[in-house]
């Protein structure tokens, strides 16, 4: 292993050592900072880390987690230290990239992995800040648009959550880059208006009306037959009303679960209207690396060519992340959350 960085023996991290709410996550200056390289891995100085809804799944119990845990999806920061037979990253390199552990100040990472961009040695905080906060829910849309459902121009597409990170990037995607009709479904009129902002057409606020009259609408925007794509992080709450809303040979998305995991159901409840059922995820669409950089290009052209825009709402420090999840969970946010890591 090699490193011109004087490496700490402790970090700064949250971490959590069983399920619950926001009070089980804790934040500690007396971590070990990993030290067990092997020689292909790489040891990352973060600085930015984006704040992602599938933490509290993680956290709560739906999804299995090995205790002590400590959360993070996506980061980006420095190349501190390298093992001995690592060729394509050297120390001060910055990058970003989709992993574990990033709550903290230093993360291990295999550099043979698929999912990480080297940005050179002069890449700048801004830059740094950016990567952070597009890549996993940039990735997760425009994969989403293309490969869950590839969505085409006049399409009528429901979007759940619509002011949310992934939301507003998908109203932008599916409304101003591909040409379709966004059915955009918020919480709050706030939200709504953000929505349109970003590129949604027909605005529907869930705390006014019930789900069937969401339906109810839906149905008359789109004269009665349904929309050919719903992406729906909500779950639970929602989803017999997108069985409802989805039209003949339909594809309904769902990909998160906000509202509770989806009960288990029926499956004929899909026969009446051919509907086509998928729970994506990211990483099965950018597992190989020609994949990973073929949907990264894209989404920087995207982001350079002004054709897409990342609403960061707020940087918080590490340490406030139970605050940041308090809010997020609270439905008190829209567009993206970071973490700022310290030095």
């Amino acid at each position: 292993m090699s490193s011109t960085f004087s490496i700490p023996d402790k970090q700064a991290v949250i971490y959590y050592e069983r399920n619950g709410g926001p009070e089980v996550l804790k934040y500690s200056t007396e971590f070990a900072v990993p030290s067990d390289l092997s020689a292909t891995d790489i040891l990352i100085k973060n600085k930015y880390t984006g704040i992602n809804f599938i933490e509290v799944y993680f956290r709560n119990g739906i999804y299995p987690a090995d205790f002590p845990y400590i959360p993070g999806r996506e980061a980006s920061g420095e190349v501190v230290a390298v093992g001995d037979k690592v060729t394509n990253f050297k120390v001060g390199d910055k990058v970003a990239y989709l992993g574990h552990k990033n709550f903290a100040q230093f993360t291990k990472f295999d550099s043979t992995q698929s999912t990480i961009l080297n940005l050179g040695q002069n890449a700048t905080s801004k830059q740094l800040k950016l990567y952070a906060a597009s890549l996993l829910q940039g990735l997760t849309a425009l994969t989403f648009i293309n490969e869950a459902y590839a969505v085409k121009e006049n399409d009528y597409i429901l979007v759940t959550a619509a002011a949310g990170g992934v939301g507003l990037i998908l109203d932008q995607l599916i409304g101003n880059v591909k040409k379709a009709h966004v059915i955009a479904v918020a919480s709050t009129d706030e939200k709504l208006a953000k929505a349109k902002q970003n590129g949604a057409e027909f605005l529907l606020n869930s705390s006014e009306l019930s789900n069937d009259q969401l339906a109810e609408k839906i149905l008359e925007i789109t004269n009665g037959k349904g929309v050919e794509a719903i992406f729906d992080s909500i779950g639970k709450d929602t989803f017999d009303l997108d069985l409802k809303v989805i039209r003949r040979k339909g594809t309904l998305i769902s990909y998160g679960n906000s509202s509770g995991a989806v009960p288990p159901f029926i499956i004929n409840k899909l026969s009446s209207k051919n509907v086509k059922l998928l729970r994506p995820q990211l990483y099965g669409y950018v597992a190989e690396r020609p994949e990973f950089e073929h949907y990264t290009k894209e989404l920087f052209d995207l982001i350079n060519s002004k054709k897409l825009n990342i609403d960061i709402h707020k940087v918080y420090q590490l340490k406030d992340y139970p605050t940041a999840t308090k809010e997020l969970e609270g439905r008190k946010t829209t567009g993206k959350l970071l973490l700022e890591i310290p030095n």
